[in-house]
């Protein structure tokens, strides 16, 4: 509730750190997902200050502040320079560069129908989220047993609805390249567009060796999305997503004159949004540059390939497929071995390893983004003991949920449904989605988030 007389600014930043007591550590490489630590502290203190000093301007009108053109030219530039030119856009993250590739591809090939994009099944959800938000159709296809996209079944889902095809650089799920050449050409071939979604890879695979061809200097790329958020090392809210013409940019636009007030023209999905994000970006990649990215791609890919190695030696552990990226994905061969126990008996042990669900003949496993500051050394250790401990604790048992009608459960029923099942820990959830179809897995998520923003603060 807001309080009748306003509260003393300590207070309130005190509350705020006990807040914070129970969340993941940002920092120490003990987290495996969702956050990058160059090991840096000046980088990720000189970031914060920019980010203050941007905090109140308002990206919303850049004619009134024309710091923040100057910055997203920079900043964009540094991207265009690096992953083969265009011209681009900064936006809030991974899904809002997706959301305006796929709107521009959409609204730069008119269709009879609903438009159609095809995307390999490993690709984002975002590729979906936007389908959904923009009223189009989505042809997820089948991956190939090395766990790339299937060329030749994207060429089988083109239709004359299609105005859009999709490539990981790398993909989340599991660190593998997809065929860009081959998906840019069959593209160019079949007169649609291309877009290569390089969120998580586009700021590190540029600084690896032995890389192939992405970015938009492969012929038929007329599109792709960069996270700064992910490997670029800023904070959260930075990504940028390229376009290899000003037409094809422009597409991306919304305007709008239809009302007597002020004059609405978007870049991006967001009107009102602060620049402190674009600040950052820019003070983090312009503290780091060249150099310094480089030395922390070289750490992050050498601490991928000590857990590949690693894991090797893990008895009834494997990667699944031929990761180029720092990310890595653990599944297990030994049906006592239950990844999803596992990853509580690493959470008991003060580590975070990211649970992924079984999909379309892909198990379940545990996933892995890697930084310079992740210990592989430490983490094998960690992995090791919690393998054997997640043996000695067995599988979760299935049929947790029969005979419960989830549909008839008020929030507050499936409220305390979910707080007895995660008493000892996330594996019982984790087996239950597991067990289900995509479909019904979606309906318990969004149940799932709606009864934990139900409850009273």
């Amino acid at each position: 509730m807001l309080p009748e007389i306003g509260r003393p600014v300590p207070d309130l930043l005190a509350e705020l750190a006990a807040l914070r007591e129970n969340d993941l550590p940002v920092r120490g490489g003990k987290v495996t997902a969702y956050v990058y630590d160059t090991g840096r502290a000046a980088i990720h203190d000189g970031a914060a200050r920019a980010y203050q000093e941007m905090l109140e301007v308002n990206c919303l009108d850049p004619t009134a502040f024309p710091s923040i053109v100057a910055l997203e030219r920079q900043v964009v530039g540094a991207v265009a320079d690096r992953l083969g030119g265009g011209t681009g856009i900064f936006t809030s993250g991974g899904t809002e560069s997706i959301m305006l590739a796929v709107k521009a591809a959409r609204d730069a090939r008119p269709v009879d129908g609903r438009a159609q994009l095809v995307v390999p099944a490993t690709a984002h959800p975002a590729f979906h989220k936007a389908a959904h938000y923009l009223g189009m159709d989505i042809a997820a296809v089948p991956v190939g047993p090395d766990l790339r996209a299937d060329v030749p079944a994207m060429a089988a889902a083109i239709t004359p609805r299609t105005v859009l095809l999709v490539a990981s650089a790398p993909s989340y799920p599991h660190g593998v390249l997809d065929p860009v050449a081959e998906i840019a050409a069959l593209a160019r071939a079949r007169g649609v567009l291309c877009h290569v979604d390089a969120c998580v890879g586009g700021w590190v695979l540029p600084w690896l060796p032995d890389v192939p061809p992405f970015d938009l200097s492969v012929p038929g790329v007329t599109s792709l999305s960069c996270d700064l958020h992910k490997y670029g090392y800023a904070p959260k809210g930075a990504s940028v997503v390229l376009f290899a013409s000003e037409d094809l940019r422009r597409h991306a636009y919304f305007a709008s004159a239809s009302w007597p007030g002020y004059t609405v023209i978007n870049a991006g999905v967001q009107s009102s949004r602060s620049a402190g994000p674009l600040g950052a970006a820019w003070a983090t990649m312009m503290a780091l540059g060249d150099d310094g990215y480089r030395a922390l791609a070289t750490e992050a890919k050498a601490a991928a390939d000590r857990l590949v190695a690693g894991v090797a030696a893990i008895p009834g552990l494997r990667v699944l497929g031929e990761p180029v990226a720092p990310l890595v994905a653990v599944a297990s061969d030994d049906p006592a071995l239950d990844v999803f126990v596992l990853a509580d008996q690493a959470r008991a042990r003060g580590w975070f390893f990211q649970p992924q669900l079984a999909y379309q003949g892909i198990p379940a496993n545990l996933h892995f983004t890697l930084t310079g500051v992740s210990a592989a050394g430490d983490l094998l250790a960690v992995l090791a003991e919690s393998a054997e401990a997640a043996r000695a604790a067995g599988p979760v048992p299935p049929g947790l949920l029969d005979g419960v009608d989830l549909a008839a459960l008020t929030d507050a029923d499936f409220a305390a449904l979910l707080e007895s099942t995660t008493a000892t820990g996330m594996a019982v959830v984790n087996t239950i989605l597991d067990g289900l179809p995509p479909e019904t897995r979606e309906a318990l998520l969004i149940r799932f988030l709606s009864a934990l923003y139900s409850g009273k603060a």
